[in-house]
């Protein structure tokens, strides 16, 4: 076996060169605008505002409704006269107004600047569930508003074209409010946890962009099997 000439360079491995990091484009852009979700802060605070106005103003017209009502009882001994039913449905009608308000006003911030144990307590964790809420609530609202008219009953025809109107009014809402519902259903199906991630390195981890995984692009393209 002849002997290897100690001249001749022996043969080296090849070696793999390390691949160089993919370039992200823009890569500062999307935190940029990642950030732009606090001007969010501007609608909550004119919302806020909007509820505590009424609020108060609720609070002082059922004051002075109150007395009204006393002073009605006392003074001519009217009690609960058709008149004083409908303020006071106007009463109730400002105030589910204002929890309208309070609502959006609350659901925004949870969901777009800092999540709330409140609004986790009320059952609004995402933009589906603020929209179920409000649309409830705007029923209520609807339903208070027909029976102002129908307490007074003073045009039947009238008073029952508006009931209509108010019935289609309501069918759209729930229906909207059944299709939303149907569209969380499918989110939870799909990808129950994906949100839950994303809000997770959004507001512990201060990560706008969202790295896609690879599962995820796999799970992407296969096809449905129902």
């Amino acid at each position: 076996m002849p002997s290897p000439d100690p001249y001749e360079p022996m043969a080296r491995p090849p070696t793999s060169t390390p691949e160089p990091p993919a370039v992200v484009p823009l890569a500062g852009l999307g935190r940029a605008v990642g950030k732009t979700r606090y001007v969010v802060l501007v609608a909550v605070a004119a919302v806020l505002l909007i509820s505590l106005t009424l609020f108060l103003l609720g609070a002082a017209e059922g004051i002075q409704i109150t007395v009204e009502a006393w002073h009605a009882a006392f003074s001519r001994h009217e009690f609960a006269s058709t008149d004083l039913t409908v303020k006071f449905l106007a009463v109730i009608s400002t105030m589910l107004k204002a929890v309208v308000m309070y609502l959006v006003g609350v659901g925004l911030y949870s969901l777009f600047i800092e999540p709330l144990n409140l609004t986790a307590a009320l059952g609004v964790e995402s933009l589906v569930d603020l929209e179920t809420k409000v649309v409830s609530i705007v029923v209520v609202i609807l339903g208070v508003t027909f029976l102002q008219h129908f307490i007074h009953w003073k045009e039947p025809m009238e008073t029952l074209q508006f009931g209509g109107a108010l019935a289609l009014a309501v069918a759209a809402l729930v229906l909207f409010q059944w299709n939303s519902r149907q569209g969380k259903q499918f989110t939870k199906e799909h990808s129950p946890n994906e949100q839950k991630r994303a809000a997770g390195e959004l507001f512990h981890a201060d990560r706008e962009e969202r790295t896609v995984r690879a599962d995820e692009v796999e799970e992407t393209a296969k096809p449905d099997d129902r």
